[in-house]
């Protein structure tokens, strides 16, 4: 079901992405879809929550960190005690965010390196459907292309190995038909149907 700005999804407080809380209740804050009693946004910009795990780019070095973009319009940062190894501007890194402040601006921990391979950016709001329900969608696509995936919940998705050009095209569609019905279906006959063209 679609929902508008405004109007209430929930008669609790259940805080979220796309979501505002009023007395107690819950209300979407953009155009979302309502499924299953989760509100899934479809437009907004990313705002870290802690436990999220990120892929982010090392944007410089610091004598006590390293500023990290994840693709959001807030500072992150990576403290010096929170990483076994250093890091250069340019690498890109996964991390988890364990405390966001009053600005939005989140602290980073766990911090690991990717190996070479290539970064492709979606709408966070359609990381749901990519991973899909206990994984399902990205084993899928992980077993048809032979390809290592990593998806940040910032929409940032880190690949490496395999089928790679395949890979980007079934998270394209995903990405462009997150709204549809049967797009489980519709993903694993693109995956069967372009499997030796892409190869």
């Amino acid at each position: 079901m679609i929902v508008l700005p405004g109007q209430k999804v929930a008669d609790a407080a259940q805080p979220g992405q796309g979501v505002f809380i009023e007395d107690n209740k819950t209300y979407a804050s953009t155009l979302a879809i309502l499924r299953d009693g989760r509100v899934i946004p479809q437009k907004g910009q990313y705002k870290p929550l802690v436990e999220d795990f990120v892929v982010g780019l090392v944007k410089d070095v610091q004598f006590n960190g390293y500023h990290v973009d994840v693709n959001a319009p807030f500072e992150s940062f990576i403290s010096n005690r929170e990483s076994l190894e250093e890091f250069k501007a340019g690498e890109v890194v996964s991390a988890k965010v364990v405390e966001v402040n009053e600005l939005h601006e989140a602290t980073l921990s766990q911090p690991r390196k990717f190996p070479p391979g290539t970064v492709i950016e979606i709408s966070f709001v359609k990381v749901p459907r990519v991973i899909g329900r206990n994984g399902s969608m990205l084993d899928m696509i992980k077993t048809a292309t032979g390809t290592e995936i990593f998806v940040g919940k910032n929409g940032r998705i880190f690949l490496t190995g395999g089928n790679i050009k395949l890979a980007i095209k079934a998270i394209g569609k995903i990405d462009a038909e997150a709204h549809t019905q049967g797009l489980t279906d519709a993903v694993k006959e693109f995956l069967e149907k372009n499997k030796e063209n892409d190869a």
